[in-house]
């Protein structure tokens, strides 16, 4: 049986990493802006153990699906801190802009990760764009375009600006559709494949 939000907000100090990491998933699902506060608590504790990426992962999720604001600060921090744990960094994109976005727009996190240089940030910035359907100004797509220009079409970097791209302005993301969707790599050919039919259909019904 799923856990309750209280059970899972009491597991997620059980000395057991993977029973925290449950909690922290489940708590991601639930997305109650009342688990923040503890959410934010855990990570707190959790950053000192090095080997328990996975839970701060499902963890730094959470808090991005509890939109718990007041997090933002503290996962800004751990974004500009030196890891080898490259897929933590891809949450803490994720969840930057997710916080951040509801109250600035989506523009100004988005841009924020990419000023980082961090590839891994930068894509989980993107593919929350690309889960939210996040509106984004030409000159920020523009910024996007040019990160993902020099990339091999092979990167998976391209994957999520495939996805979010149907909705995005400017000729210039038509062109780089087109070449992802007659790129060698399938799930991103297919990604752009459809977002290329998705923007063609919304400017037939523009005219």
């Amino acid at each position: 049986m799923a856990l309750s939000l209280t059970e899972a907000l009491i597991q997620l100090s059980d000395r057991a990493s993977p029973k925290r990491r449950s909690a922290a998933r489940r708590l991601h699902k639930l997305a109650d802006e009342a688990a923040g506060p503890a959410l934010l608590q855990a990570l707190r504790r959790e950053v000192g153990n090095r080997r328990t990426w996975e839970t701060k992962y499902e963890m730094v999720m959470a808090l991005g699906a509890c939109g718990h604001v007041p997090a933002v600060g503290f996962l800004a921090e751990l974004a500009q801190r030196s890891t080898d744990d490259t897929a933590l960094h891809t949450a803490l994109g994720d969840s930057i802009v997710r916080l951040r976005g509801s109250q600035e727009g989506f523009a100004a996190p988005l841009e924020w990760c990419l000023d980082r240089g961090n590839p891994m940030l930068t894509d989980g910035a993107l593919r929350a764009v690309a889960a939210l359907r996040a509106p984004l100004d030409a000159g920020t797509v523009d910024r996007v375009l040019h990160f993902l220009d020099p990339l091999d079409p092979y990167d998976s970097l391209r994957y999520w600006p495939a996805v979010a791209a149907a909705e995005w302005p400017g000729d210039r993301v038509r062109t780089f559709l087109e070449s992802c969707a007659a790129g060698p790599r399938a799930v991103i050919a297919a990604a752009a494949a459809t977002s290329l039919e998705n923007r063609r259909r919304r400017l037939a019904e523009q005219t």
